[in-house]
């Protein structure tokens, strides 16, 4: 494994090797847990990615599985090792969103649909503050500034200067409608939205309230895809308390179909970025 190689992203290589050899083995979690005297969401958070492993964790699993070749057995000790170890966003203490953040800086693609806001990788620094401490009203400044230093930081995916991330939006105009702080802002925002989509690897469309009932009314999901083909694709629904990640085939060929209605039925690149354009100075005025 590249040394690279996010931790998150390694607890789902992981995970994903862990639930392989008991499916080989014939087992399932809830045979595993009464084995170990665990909980079986103790298995299922460990065999996709969510909770962090031990290399005890990975020793008693082995010998549940009967798995007799050492070099194995000591490499996925090795790996639960290494995904133990911290990234970048660790230095900024508990955040909330943490496992998102580890599978969207390992992704080699991002597909974002959201219906109210500007999506966090293309936000300015005024807006993210007026948001955030709009949407956390009892949240303390402190905690408001911890939050938008890492929305910055993860925005360096887009400016990198290689293998950036290859983003593309679908916004509803609501998105663009809705003053976030003030006008100023507002325009600044939506300036700044027509400016990266002009990058090569950013693509922003909008879907206007004309159009009417569209797939995407249920909701802001944003799918993940890998550039290791050993990596499975992810739906990531966010939530208040807690978020959602969809990994099965089918769930992400549901949301992934679901998107390229969004995608169809919204403006072309052109038309979207004209479209933005005209919020801004409507915002402006």
């Amino acid at each position: 494994m590249a040394s690279n190689v996010n931790p998150t992203v390694r607890r789902r290589r992981l995970g994903q090797e862990l639930r392989r050899l008991r499916e080989l083995k014939g087992m399932t979690a809830e045979e595993v847990a009464e084995r170990l005297l665990v909980s079986q969401s103790k298995i299922s958070r460990l065999e996709n990615g969510r909770r962090s492993i031990s290399q005890r964790d990975v020793r008693d699993l082995c010998g549940v599985y009967e798995v007799e070749d050492h070099r194995i057995v000591e490499s996925l000790m090795q790996m639960a090792k290494d995904s133990r170890q911290q990234g970048w966003w660790h230095s900024f203490g508990d955040i909330p969103y943490s496992v998102y953040i580890g599978l969207e800086t390992d992704a080699a693609s991002l597909r974002v649909y959201d219906p109210q806001v500007v999506p966090g990788l293309l936000q300015t620094r005024p807006y993210a503050e007026a948001l955030i401490a709009g949407a956390l009203p009892e949240t303390a400044p402190a905690d408001v500034d911890k939050r938008v230093q890492v929305r910055l930081r993860r925005q360096e995916r887009i400016s990198a200067a290689e293998n950036p991330l290859r983003l593309w939006t679908v916004l509803d105009e609501a998105a663009l409608c809705r003053t976030v702080g003030n006008s100023d802002l507002m325009r600044d925002q939506l300036e700044h939205l027509v400016e990266q989509s002009q990058l090569p690897h950013v693509t922003v469309q909008v879907i206007p309230f004309d159009m009417g009932a569209h797939p995407g009314l249920n909701g802001q999901y944003a799918i993940l895809e890998f550039p290791d083909a050993a990596d499975s694709s992810v739906v990531y629904i966010e939530g208040v308390t807690s978020d959602l990640y969809l990994e099965k085939a089918n769930d992400v060929q549901r949301y992934s179909v679901m998107y390229e209605h969004l995608r169809a039925q919204a403006l072309n690149v052109e038309q979207s970025r004209e479209f933005i354009a005209k919020m801004a100075k409507k915002h402006a005025s």
